[in-house]
């Protein structure tokens, strides 16, 4: 092979190996980039003070942080809801359009997966944000213990824990029969 026609080749392999490196380090970055991310998070059922500033806030969510979320009752029994408010603050700004809410039932011990909740950002610069939540049933249980995850890109920033309190449905185990549904048909 001419020098000519390594060169062309050189070029070629070299830009691929710097393409193929610059790939490999870009997942360990955003890795370590989020390994310092970390979130604080409230679910109230008060209903939030407006202009309130951003400490405020905090100061206002912790103080009415919901351990026990009560259902609205309104309604059949299986149209009812949970309403709340889910206030997140996070260490640093999340700088991703979106970040999750996960919801596990965890009240028998191992975590069963609910339901998931994306949460589109407006603003990237942000830390803390405010979003209203609806737990309908029949996917939402009565007098379970719930978990809510909080990730941002796959990663586990954040979480809390509260029950979710409501009236069960009621089954006398008693079954009644007409009379015509008694009698032997021919």
């Amino acid at each position: 092979m001419s020098s000519r026609s390594r060169t062309p080749l050189l070029a070629l392999l070299s830009a691929l190996a710097l393409g193929l490196g610059a790939l490999a380090i870009a997942p360990a970055g955003d890795a370590v980039a989020q390994r310092g991310l970390r979130a604080s998070v409230y679910v109230t059922q008060a209903a939030i003070p407006r202009n309130l500033t951003e400490r405020a806030l905090i100061g206002f969510a912790r103080g009415h942080q919901a351990r026990q979320m009560r259902e609205t009752t309104d309604g059949p029994l299986d149209q009812r809801r949970w309403l709340g408010n889910l206030v997140i603050q996070f260490t640093a700004p999340i700088d991703d359009l979106e970040y999750h809410a996960l919801y596990y039932d965890v009240t028998d011990g191992a975590r069963n997966f609910i339901d998931d909740m994306a949460i589109n950002v407006h603003d990237r610069t942000q830390r803390t944000f405010v979003q209203r939540i609806t737990l309908p049933r029949p996917r939402f249980r009565p007098n379970r213990q719930l978990e809510m995850v909080v990730t941002v890109r796959r990663a586990e920033v954040g979480r809390t824990r509260f029950n979710v309190l409501g009236e069960e449905a009621q089954r006398s185990g008693v079954v009644t029969f007409s009379e015509e549904d008694t009698h032997a048909r021919d």
